[in-house]
């Protein structure tokens, strides 16, 4: 299977929807401001890259990231589910992003 530049320019630009994706968690060492999905992906990434010398056993540091960067990918459709909200927390927020994309997509229609 072979792909075409604008394959990758289409993934790139719906990985690029992370940064529209705000954390449930704020960030206390920067005002309590909300981290954004590619920030946090970032952010892990780094944290696996630099942490990684300090485990007791081997890791493939490349295979950790390559993790971290797609574990969150889902979210730019699901939008961040805190683990630990109630299901009808999560139902709302599903509602919420449905409407979101719906929105999204009729403003594509008519363009």
């Amino acid at each position: 299977m072979s792909f075409l530049p604008e394959d990758f320019s289409a993934f790139i630009c719906e990985l690029d929807k992370l940064k529209r994706v705000k954390r449930q968690i704020t960030l206390p060492c920067d005002g309590n401001r909300q981290e954004n999905s590619a920030e946090h992906s970032w952010h892990v990434a780094l944290m696996a890259s630099t942490l990684a010398h300090y485990s007791e056993k081997p890791i493939d540091v490349a295979r950790v990231i390559r993790m971290i960067l797609i574990h969150d990918v889902v979210e730019i459709d699901a939008g961040d589910l805190f683990a630990f909200n109630e299901a009808s927390e999560h139902d709302a927020q599903a509602q919420k992003r449905s409407e979101e994309h719906t929105s999204e997509l009729q403003s594509r229609c008519q363009s």
